[in-house]
C-alpha cells in the first residue's frame, strides 16, 4: 500500500502518519513543498524510532511523484471531505495509492475534478471541516489493509500471564 502526502505542512502528523506507515509495511511518499525540514525533531518525536525504518521517497512536485510512480495514475485514490464515494465503497488492491492533501486546504480542486470518480470521503456528523490528517490517514489505510486480508501483518497476540499475591 501507499500513503502519499500532498503537501503536507504539520511536522507531527506526518510522523504519525510515518509511524502508521512502518506499523503497516505501507510505503510513505512526500511530495514537496513540505510546511518544515523532513529533520526537524518534532518528527522524528511523532514517528519516535520507528522513523529509520520508514520507506519514505521525497519528490520535488507531483509531476516528479507521477514520472517516478507511473502505476499511480491508474491505482490512485483522492481523499477528500468533497467526494462523493465513501472510503468504504472502495475495493483496494495491495499496491494502491491513497493521497491527502496539505492539513490546511486539502488537495487542490483542479486535481480533485480530474479524478472525480476516485474521490473518497469519511463520513463525519454534522458541520466540522475535516478530521485530523494522521487520524484520516489511519482510517482509510487500515480498511485498504482488512480489505487485503492484513497481508504479512501480525494478526495475534499474546497477553502475559501475571500472579497476584
Amino acid at each position: 500500500m501507499n500513503i502519499v502526502l500532498l503537501e503536507p505542512e504539520i511536522p507531527a502528523n506526518t510522523g504519525n502518519i510515518g509511524r502508521s506507515c512502518v506499523a503497516t509495511g505501507t510505503r510513505l511518499h512526500l511530495i514537496e513543498p513540505l510546511g518544515f525540514r523532513i529533520n526537524e525533531k518534532e518528527i522524528r518525536r511523532a514517528g519516535m524510532d520507528y522513523w529509520k525504518n520508514l520507506d519514505v521517497t521525497i519528490y520535488s512536485d507531483i509531476n516528479d511523484f507521477y514520472e517516478k510512480n507511473p502505476a499511480a495514475r491508474e491505482h490512485m485514490y483522492f481523499a477528500t471531505t468533497k467526494a462523493h464515494h465513501t472510503y468504504k465503497d472502495v475495493e483496494y488492491k495491495p499496491d494502491d495509492y491513497i493521497m491527502f492533501g496539505k492539513e490546511s486546504a486539502g488537495i487542490p480542486e483542479e486535481i480533485l475534478s480530474e479524478n472525480e470518480d476516485t474521490c473518497i470521503r469519511i463520513p463525519m456528523w454534522g458541520d466540522i471541516r475535516s478530521l485530523n490528517l494522521s487520524n484520516s490517514v489511519a482510517i482509510i489505510l487500515y480498511e485498504a489493509l482488512s480489505q487485503n486480508g492484513f497481508e504479512k501483518m501480525q494478526l495475534t497476540g499474546e497477553l502475559h500471564k501475571l500472579t497476584y499475591k
